[in-house]
């Protein structure tokens, strides 16, 4: 067995099924590659959905348990893993056919163990994009160096490696004995850094290589608005607190001035004067709308405890 793809989910049969009905697609053929499913106490059709895909020489292994967050069910998913490759991706996440040949082509040029490989991801083309959803996966909006928390692809352009911040979780793979060596920190229970933690703590500890290829690319079937911001955000902030502990060179607990401009970019003043300046463009200029709402959010989140959360 070449590869073992692993996916955590909580609660989303609907795309789940059309995540694994890609995988079905893929050009790689079934006994090169196996499907695990970490069923993180979903109360609803998850199990169901899943084992229907058990068919046709599809090899697919469903494991389930109590609900503990995304980094604890990825290592329940390496436990059982027969691949010597494994890929990475989100429940939310519909794969082209080639995806998993393109990430087997550069494993097979970079061996080592200490060797990762990061694919593309890109919204799903049957998502309507709001002005929000664009900003989430641009991290260069803001002074052409912040933005979005989603994604940065923009800053890979025309690079073939890339650093821990892009250890996404979404689309990366890694060979098995180094995540058995050094498995996901169970301490995030809640939205963010878990992923960013790990890549960290692989770069300073083997080395991490990230090689990016831009043609194993998954859709991201996921319609996120200016809502949904608030819970993410304030997960986030709860969550700097756990990899501030371990890494406080990383800061990703503001210093005091720091906090301090978050403030006045967050005030009741500047966003009112930001909004005002986005719907006048009619959402063309929104980007320090959104930047200084999710500071806002992710202040208060600093003030709060971690908490489970899929969004």
């Amino acid at each position: 067995m070449l590869i073992s793809v692993i996916i955590p989910t909580y609660n989303r049969k609907r795309v789940l099924g059309d995540c694994l009905g890609a995988l079905l697609r893929q050009t790689l053929p079934f006994d090169k590659f196996e499907v695990i499913v970490v069923d993180d106490g979903s109360r609803d059709e998850t199990k169901s959905v899943a084992r229907s895909f058990i068919k046709n020489g599809f090899n697919l292994k469903y494991v389930r348990q109590e609900n503990q967050g995304q980094g604890v069910a990825r290592n329940a998913g390496v436990a059982v893993a027969g691949g010597q490759i494994i890929v990475l991706i989100g429940d939310d996440i519909v794969v082209r056919n080639d995806f998993l040949e393109e990430h087997l082509r550069l494993h097979l040029r970079h061996s080592g163990e200490n060797e990762a490989v990061l694919g593309f991801t890109t919204w799903h083309p049957k998502l309507t994009l709001t002005h929000y959803m664009q900003w989430l996966t641009n991290g260069s909006s803001v002074l052409g160096k912040f933005g979005g928390h989603q994604f940065a692809y923009e800053k890979l352009k025309n690079q073939i490696e890339a650093d821990y911040n892009f250890f996404y979780t979404s689309n990366i793979s890694l060979k098995k004995s180094l995540l058995e060596k050094y498995p996901f920190d169970p301490s995030f229970s809640g939205y963010g850094w878990e992923d960013i933690e790990l890549g960290y703590r692989l770069y300073k500890r083997v080395g991490l290589k990230i090689y990016y290829n831009p043609k194993a690319i998954g859709f991201h079937d996921h319609v996120m608005t200016e809502e949904g911001m608030a819970s993410r955000m304030r997960s986030i902030g709860a969550s700097a607190h756990i990899i501030h502990k371990k890494y406080p060179e990383l800061n990703k607990v503001p210093p005091v001035w720091k906090k301090l401009i978050f403030q006045i970019l967050s005030s009741g003043l500047c966003i009112s004067l930001f909004k005002g300046i986005r719907n006048l463009t009619q959402g063309k200029c929104s980007s320090m709308y959104y930047y200084a709402l999710s500071k806002k959010y992710f202040l208060e989140g600093l003030k709060e405890s971690p908490s489970l959360s899929y969004n």
